[in-house]
């Protein structure tokens, strides 16, 4: 993309970020001095503590890439923290309030219904259950973002799945985001579930990594670690194009995980069964033709191949699924949602893909959508938890 449309783009961002994060401080403001009758210098304490953690998500990120990972880190937890607490409690915040003013509008239609006093004490208890809420809520969110990530089990049936390979096991990563919060320590019990599922494939659908090389180059190492029967595979996803695609592919292949740019790979899992085959097939991220030498391009990684063998397809974002119905793909593997990470944010990712977390079918075309196995951004999750899939591949009943 060229400079200039790529600084507008940029601006246009932060513009939008600053007045969506900057109205969510002002609203709790408002907010907590409004209702929990707050006086001068207890306001202006509130003021300046929202004021600062307003300053401290904007300053976070560039000080992050800035300063030894010894120092961002700890800044860059707590700013992420309050950005997920933020949203949980602006959510909470924004129910009670429509509770409220449709309960006022109730009463305002029977006035004599509560008398004030009943009403200011009815009042004062949705505040403090809807503290109360934010707070557990909150809480929740950090501990299911923080938990050992889940292996979740899921089955999906094939119409050209040859016999031989009925129980052929993949075992898909997707949205790792190795960065800031998330370190080598972490992604080494990640491998070592996945090492334990002894899974026929395993597979890497995007979003590993969060920062450069040369800053993460050790936390990536415990990749070469991961074993499968028939290989591990990576495809881009949106991220390593923040992040210097190109070196992080170099090194990826030296860890031993084999990269799919818009390729196929063709597997014969049974040495006994040379008939029983199944196609393979990668492709760059969606939006990622912005880059020079990058684009996804699934007529060519297609090319030539034989369509009795069915065709599982790596891509990163769902959105890839209405080519991939129209091509005769028979199963595609993608994340980049995190199943919406916060609720409700899973509403908001539906304006932009057509699918946010699970398996579904398209045409003759089945999608199965991972909510992720690390978090971006806030270490939190609320309604889609983390998870680490193991597919198990059948053939149609029949």
């Amino acid at each position: 993309m060229p400079p200039g449309p790529m600084l507008v783009r940029f601006v246009l961002m932060v513009t939008v970020a600053t007045l969506i994060l900057g109205g969510l401080h002002y609203y709790l403001y408002v907010r907590f001095g409004r209702y929990l009758g707050l006086g001068p210098t207890e306001l202006r304490l509130l003021r300046a503590a929202l004021l600062a953690l307003f300053a401290l998500l904007w300053v976070a990120m560039p000080l992050g890439r800035m300063l030894p990972r010894a120092v961002a880190s700890p800044l860059l937890w707590v700013a992420f923290v309050w950005l997920g607490t933020l949203v949980v409690c602006s959510v909470v915040l924004a129910g009670s309030d429509l509770l409220l003013l449709f309960g006022g509008l109730g009463a305002s239609l029977k006035p004599d219904a509560i008398d004030p006093e009943r009403r200011q004490l009815l009042r004062r208890w949705v505040e403090l259950g809807t503290l109360g809420t934010a707070g557990v809520l909150s809480g929740y969110a950090l501990f299911q973002g923080l938990r050992k990530v889940a292996v979740r089990r899921v089955s999906v049936r094939l119409a050209k799945l040859p016999a031989e390979l009925s129980g052929l096991r993949i075992v898909q990563l997707t949205d790792v985001h190795i960065g800031p919060t998330l370190d080598g320590k972490w992604l080494g019990e990640v491998v070592k579930q996945v090492n334990a599922l002894q899974a026929d494939l395993v597979v890497i659908t995007g979003d590993l990594v969060d920062g450069s090389l040369e800053t993460l180059r050790s936390h990536v190492q415990p990749l070469s670690e991961l074993r499968a029967k028939h290989g591990i595979y990576f495809v881009t996803g949106n991220h390593e194009y923040y992040a210097g695609v190109d070196a992080w592919l170099a090194e990826l292949s030296r860890l031993g995980l084999r990269v799919l740019r818009n390729e196929r790979v063709t597997l014969q899992p049974l040495a006994s069964a040379p008939h029983a085959l199944l196609d393979l097939i990668g492709i760059d991220d969606h939006h990622s033709g912005v880059y020079p030498g990058h684009g996804p391009d699934l007529p060519r990684a297609l090319a030539g191949r034989d369509t009795k063998n069915p065709a599982l397809l790596l891509a990163h974002q769902p959105a890839a699924i209405v080519e991939a119905a129209q091509l005769g793909i028979d199963l595609q593997l993608s994340g980049h949602t995190h199943g919406g990470q916060l609720w409700p944010w899973g509403h908001l990712v539906r304006l932009q893909q057509p699918y946010i977390a699970g398996l579904h079918t398209r045409g003759q075309t089945q999608i199965y959508v991972s909510s992720g196995t690390g978090y971006w951004g806030p270490p939190m999750r609320l309604g889609s938890p983390a998870e680490i899939t193991e597919l198990t591949l059948l053939p149609t009943a029949a």
